[in-house]
């Protein structure tokens, strides 16, 4: 069975930091482009951080003031998105997400067809 668990979320204060994980079951996910995406409330869903398959690069949105690091454990098939210096503005379900197509990261192009998460809730406050 394919899966995409995300975890690792939470209530933190801002200037706090958080890790998000993505664990993958039924695929290996070295032969994807995964990203990360988050939607709060009233707001539409954004890419904040992907990790190409490609070539490795990553790639972060505009909104993400960081510094935030995404990376990828091929052992435990798992990506990692580290966050810090937090602020109420970051507070959304954090979903993963996983495409076969090897240059989606430039754009944060993935469908609703993709492999998709459950989402973990982050909550920035004091």
């Amino acid at each position: 069975q394919v899966q995409l668990v995300e975890s690792g979320g939470g209530l933190v204060q801002p200037g706090g930091s958080l890790r998000l994980s993505c664990a993958a079951s039924g695929f290996t996910l070295d032969s994807y482009s995964i990203g990360w995406f988050r939607q709060a409330p009233g707001k539409e869903r954004e890419g904040v951080s992907c990790i190409s398959s490609s070539d490795g690069n990553t790639y972060y949105a505009d909104s993400v003031k960081g510094p935030w690091t995404i990376s990828i454990n091929n052992a435990k098939n798992t990506v990692y998105l580290q966050m810090n210096s937090l602020e109420p503005a970051d507070s959304a379900v954090y979903y993963c997400a996983a495409t076969a197509e090897r240059y989606a990261c430039a754009g944060f192009v993935f469908y609703e067809n993709d492999y998709w998460g459950q989402g973990t809730q982050v909550t920035v406050s004091s």
